[in-house]
């Protein structure tokens, strides 16, 4: 540990008030800061222990329940993005991934794996496209970890099916994208690193590497030290989404 390391939760609160992320501000990145916040104080009067609100910010466990409840309320407008969703069961264009399939946490990441193990070298989706997710079942092109799946998953909407084909195929089209809340989650953890520089590392983790090592029976450790990203993984996929 540094000697200049937070060691109470109000230098983690003066760390993230004073962090500054790469890139300019987005409102993506002022809310996570806000909510954090909010997270912190809550932390500290209901007296959770500092030990295990490191781990909480480490490994995702916080930025993931701060953008929850942003994607509960997008969810719960019936005048919201939601409500022109073009998705359907079995249409798995989504699922075909690009690089590295995208970034999550340690705490989603451990998720995935926990919950593919179990049918490890049975069928799955790279029998369908060599690009799939290996979640996928790939006779029915439905998710075997749905309610495991990581927030990126949720997040992600198209108003034109057509518009996931053509991306599935390489082609940049209007009509998909993520919600903010992905957003949301990418600018929290970035901040809780920030937060807990010299404390403890921080780390992120390529989905795609994640689904296909627990795919292939691998063990968490093994597959999560072939997962993690480099440092400047997760600030990458921020900009991406934040467009700059």
């Amino acid at each position: 540990m540094s000697a200049k390391a937070p060691r109470s939760i109000s230098a983690l609160s003066a760390r993230l008030k004073s962090a500054r992320l790469k890139g300019p501000t987005t409102q993506a990145t002022e809310r996570a800061r806000r909510m954090l916040g909010v997270y912190l104080e809550s932390a500290e009067a209901h007296g959770v222990p500092f030990r295990d609100l490191v781990g909480q910010l480490a490994s995702g466990t916080a930025a993931l329940r701060i953008a929850g409840a942003e994607l509960e309320q997008q969810a719960a407008d019936p005048a919201g993005p939601m409500a022109e969703a073009d998705c359907s069961m079995g249409c798995a264009f989504c699922c075909i991934l690009s690089d590295d399939g995208g970034t999550v946490t340690e705490a989603e990441a451990r998720q995935v794996h926990a919950a593919l193990a179990p049918v490890a070298g049975s069928p799955d989706g790279r029998d369908w496209h060599p690009r799939a997710c290996a979640a996928l079942d790939p006779e029915t092109r439905l998710c075997r970890i749905y309610e495991a799946r990581p927030l990126l998953c949720r997040t992600y909407l198209s108003r034109d099916v057509e518009a996931c084909k053509e991306i599935a195929e390489g082609t940049p089209a209007a009509g998909a994208g993520v919600l903010g809340a992905q957003g949301v989650m990418l600018s929290a953890q970035a901040l809780a690193r920030a937060m807990l520089k010299g404390l403890t590392s921080v780390p992120s983790y390529a989905l795609a590497v994640v689904t296909a090592g627990a795919a292939d029976g691998e063990d968490i450790e093994t597959t999560l030290a072939r997962a993690r990203q480099k440092p400047r993984g997760l600030e990458d996929e921020r900009a991406r989404l934040s467009g700059f």
